[in-house]
């Protein structure tokens, strides 16, 4: 008996290390081919092969990006687009996936409501800017909105359609051992529907850095999309692409953010080795 929970160990042990490599593996190639952008990216625009008044070599950006921190210009904006982002999609989490789960576990609700989300869905924020601007001015709260709208669609979805494809299996037994509605909505449903409904969560927070720099293009007069528009038009094109890099190192790091958040919540899937 001994010898066969040594071998199970062990099995579990190189079957660990095996994976350990391989996310090593795959790091590094991804940080190679990011280098080998890089590279690339400083070494055209100084062989002449592009123009370097439209894309300067990357030394320049990064040079353009050090004196924006270091002015301070550069965390300024930075907090503001981040309130910004923060507000519209925390308030998508807090109120999307709570009706998420009420349509996808009462098909009474999905049966009305399904041909009006098929049809917002479809409507892009950008193109109500200039209703969220009429009702609720240019300050805050249209950017906070259009946010909003464009989280709030891909958790929606990701919600319904965990809660909907959540084993019958489980809620029947849950249900034969006698554990009501509430109970088996908290310990069976929501853990089953969870990795859809961040992988939904995941999606919204790359639209909402999407569309928050549009809007900050257009209805602003601070925030990373301000940044960008405004050294466009003084043709500083340095500081444009510092502040575009900026944004795309923001929206990684929170996805990266999510990503770790939903191993966390389901570490109780890892499988168990027995002493």
């Amino acid at each position: 008996m001994n010898i066969n929970i040594m071998l199970k160990k062990s099995g579990h042990n190189r079957e660990y290390l095996n994976g350990t490599f391989k996310r090593f593996g795959y790091s590094l190639t991804s940080l190679m081919v990011v280098f080998l952008f890089f590279v690339l990216w400083e070494a055209l625009p100084r062989a002449g092969i592009v123009q370097a008044m439209f894309v300067p070599p990357v030394s320049a950006v990064f040079n353009a990006l050090i004196s924006l921190a270091g002015s301070g210009e550069l965390f300024a904006n930075i907090s503001i687009s981040l309130q910004r982002v923060f507000a519209g999609f925390g308030l998508s989490i807090v109120i999307i996936v709570p009706v998420g789960c009420l349509i996808g576990w009462y098909k009474i609700f999905e049966r009305f409501l399904n041909p009006l989300i098929q049809a917002f869905r479809q409507t892009s924020a950008l193109a109500l800017f200039p209703v969220f601007i009429l009702f609720f001015g240019i300050g805050e709260f249209s950017k906070i909105g259009m946010v909003f709208w464009a989280a709030q669609w891909p958790i929606l979805l990701g919600t319904i359609s965990g809660i909907k494809n959540v084993d019958p299996l489980f809620v029947d037994v849950a249900r034969t051992l006698g554990i009501k509605d509430f109970k088996l909505f908290i310990r069976i449903i929501l853990p089953a529907a969870f990795p859809s409904i961040m992988t939904g969560i995941r999606l919204g927070a790359g639209s909402s850095f999407l569309v928050l720099v549009a809007a900050e293009m257009i209805g602003a007069k601070s925030g990373l999309g301000f940044m960008i528009i405004n050294a466009q038009y003084n043709f500083e094109i340095p500081q444009m692409y510092s502040a575009i890099l900026t944004i795309s190192f923001l929206g990684l790091a929170v996805n990266y953010l999510l990503v770790w958040i939903e191993r966390k919540a389901m570490a109780w899937k890892e499988e168990i080795v027995p002493a």
